[in-house]
């Protein structure tokens, strides 16, 4: 079996379905960071219509969140002199006009994956617009069902792949009648500093989820057809180690 891990450099995931007898490979514009000579270091779509088995596509979700709605709006300089908006922004952040605009290429890009002819499971937040833009999602998981000391809802569009089932709960602790994990304020906020790199913290592939996605996905029958050689350009260079998944289109990393 082929598959192939889009948006991704993390080793985690790769090495789940590598255990089931799988073929893995990740694809990303960053490389692997385990220096894995199975990641194509390229644009997605220079390989996803290769014959692959199926896919785990992790497509970048800043611009497809709502967490940050805010930023769709225009800039009201009136009620927000001199920034527009009621918080600082960054200058690599997109706003107004830029950021629906962004949203629009993203959410096409997702229709995109979708009809890809094999079957695959593409992951981002729960709450998306892709859920109103395209459909919700087949499925929402937290890292605490497999395992995980901590909270972030995922949502699982899924395409002739079955549901994950989890594989071990982690209770919380309790605040004030509400459970809250490892990677969680009392009051429910992210624990992640504010950062250049907040995204790629926040970004990170839970060990339980991966795990799970290649001892479930990855013991189908075996392709019957022979696997085509990666194009050798794409292959990275072994740089050092760590388990982040990214995204890996053209496009803005906010």
């Amino acid at each position: 079996m082929r598959i192939l891990i889009g948006y991704s450099c993390c080793p985690l995931t790769r090495a789940a379905f590598e255990r089931a007898g799988a073929e893995a490979w990740t694809c990303d514009l960053l490389p692997a960071r385990d220096g894995s000579q199975r990641h194509l270091q390229c644009d997605i779509w220079d390989v996803a219509h290769d014959r692959w088995d199926a896919a785990v596509l992790h497509p970048m979700c800043t611009n497809l969140t709502v967490s940050a709605a805010w930023a769709f709006a225009d800039p009201d300089y009136d009620r927000y002199p001199g920034v527009g908006y009621h918080q600082r922004v960054t200058p690599q952040t997109l706003t107004g006009a830029a950021r629906r605009d962004a949203r629009d290429r993203d959410i096409d890009n997702f229709r995109r994956l979708l009809a890809l002819p094999y079957p695959k499971a593409i992951e981002n937040p729960a709450a998306s617009f892709v859920s109103k833009a395209i459909r919700p999602a087949d499925q929402i998981i937290q890292p605490y069902e497999f395992g995980d000391d901590a909270s972030k809802a995922t949502g699982l569009w899924l395409d002739r792949m079955p549901k994950l089932r989890a594989t071990g709960r982690v209770d919380g602790r309790m605040v004030n009648g509400r459970e809250r994990w490892a990677n969680q304020t009392d009051s429910g906020q992210n624990r992640v500093s504010p950062g250049a790199d907040r995204w790629l913290e926040r970004s990170a592939t839970y060990p339980g989820i991966a795990a799970a996605m290649g001892a479930q996905w990855g013991r189908t029958s075996p392709a019957t057809h022979p696997s085509p050689a990666p194009p050798l350009a794409a292959i990275s260079e072994p740089v050092g180690g760590g388990d982040f998944v990214h995204g890996a289109i053209n496009n803005d990393r906010a």
